[in-house]
């Protein structure tokens, strides 16, 4: 999947195509930070705050409008709306015990460990599925990319030597 991203992402410069990887939702910072220090050979500081911030961009998105994108589908579709509001109360129901005890520091927690399925995509949605306000999510959202961008770079960097 990383040669198909590089490859991808080959027409661009180093620095746009880092901010570009960072933006997508299977790679985020564990796709583009790797690639960026140990590929394009940019300076750490370079590759850590364009990965930052390109893996920022969604999340802010999603925070913004999916409360539109939520109220827009369960008027314009009958079927999918049910599904779509029976799939979020499912995942409320199941996540929320969890949420309550640990709150924000759960959705930095989230956010910030690098494995699948987590990431600043899962935890902007999270955000929107559990109702926190965008001005408590996003700097928590933001905490854990750093924090997630933190032990990318040190494995990457670590796997790098290997090497």
């Amino acid at each position: 999947m990383v040669n198909f991203f590089v490859n991808f992402f080959s027409s661009f410069s180093p620095r746009v195509a880092t901010f570009l990887m960072a933006m997508t939702p299977f790679g985020e910072l564990r796709l583009s930070l790797p690639v960026s220090l140990l590929l394009y050979h940019l300076p750490l500081e370079q590759a850590f705050v364009i990965s930052v911030l390109g893996n920022m961009i969604p999340p802010t998105i999603i925070l913004i409008f999916a409360a539109q994108f939520h109220k827009w589908i369960h008027k314009k579709s009958g079927f999918f709306a049910k599904k779509w509001v029976n799939y979020l109360a499912q995942v409320q129901n199941k996540f929320s015990g969890k949420y309550q005890k640990y709150g924000l520091v759960a959705l930095v927690i989230f956010v910030g460990v690098p494995f699948p399925m987590t990431g600043a995509y899962s935890g902007a949605v999270a955000a929107f599925i559990f109702g926190l306000p965008a001005k408590y999510s996003w700097p928590c959202i933001f905490i854990g990319v750093v924090i997630s961008g933190v032990i990318t770079t040190l494995v990457s960097l670590g796997l790098g030597r290997l090497f």
